[in-house]
């Protein structure tokens, strides 16, 4: 899938602008006191049901931030928070995920994970955009949706914050939201390589929306999502490590083959 030339990557490298990626560390932003989100009692997703593809994990310790949540850990050498998929600057994500031989799914939901710096809970994703393609999005067919029209159905917070070694145990600013989008016609897809591709809108006052990586305890190379910004397509690499990062994504609904899992209890213990 590596097939963007050594030109491009070099003119990409020059001409992405400072909302691609977010490199800042969390200490040098205004952060809230954990104490802030203590008593939080607003909605919290409760995960997916009838999974067919999960394209990974972004948790990496449990219970430990801010008022007992969740958190999303940037291992050093890593320095991304996460990657720019602004729906009005254009920048947007692609990852891929895979229908497997004899196998014809009809999917019933799209689940996407991004925060805003500064930026809730509760969410402050207002709007969702999605298009699949049957290959790499640069060449590639499109097969269903576009990225003119909002998904989105609901969106609530993970109980997850994207978090620097400095203040894990403390940061804030980066609470990660789930934004579901449901299908009352479900997707039918049948075997084959595909690519989800998709941006998101948000409040404008916190920064972003900024999709967080899969993010996975001593492994840096994650997967082969790509971004698109500047209009180019290039592969999502750590502005530190240079480690290659893919995306977490959710897709639900029926198949004739096996679910994948059940219920994101089963997925957690996975991982």
């Amino acid at each position: 899938m590596k097939t963007l030339s050594i030109f491009i990557l070099a003119t990409l490298l020059l001409a992405v602008p400072a909302i691609a990626s977010e490199t800042e560390d969390i200490g040098n932003l205004p952060t809230r006191e954990a104490s802030v989100y203590t008593g939080y009692t607003g909605p919290i997703w409760d995960g997916p049901k009838d999974v067919l593809w999960d394209n990974g994990p972004f948790v990496t310790q449990y219970g430990t931030g801010a008022g007992g949540a969740d958190e999303s850990l940037v291992e050093p050498p890593d320095i991304n928070h996460g990657w720019g998929c602004q729906w009005l600057a254009d920048n947007r994500i692609a990852d891929d995920f895979e229908v497997p031989a004899g196998e014809t799914w009809q999917i019933t939901s799209i689940t996407l994970f991004a925060y805003q710096t500064g930026g809730g809970p509760p969410s402050t994703i207002l709007g969702t955009y999605i298009e699949i393609f049957d290959g790499p999005p640069e060449t590639a067919t499109s097969v269903w949706g576009d990225l003119f029209t909002d998904v989105l159905t609901t969106t609530s917070w993970t109980n997850v914050y994207r978090v620097q070694p400095p203040v894990a145990g403390t940061g804030t600013e980066r609470p990660i939201m789930a934004n579901v989008c449901d299908f009352s016609s479900p997707i039918v897809l049948t075997a084959g390589t595909y690519y989800l591709c998709w941006q998101h809108d948000g409040e404008s006052g916190p920064s972003g929306p900024w999709s967080n990586p899969i993010t996975i305890t001593g492994q840096l190379e994650t997967g082969d999502a790509m971004q698109y910004a500047s209009y180019l397509w290039d592969f999502i690499l750590d502005a530190d490590s240079g480690a290659q990062k893919g995306m977490p994504f959710l897709i639900e609904g029926t198949t004739s083959g096996a679910l994948q899992n059940e219920t994101w209890a089963t997925i957690k213990t996975v991982f």
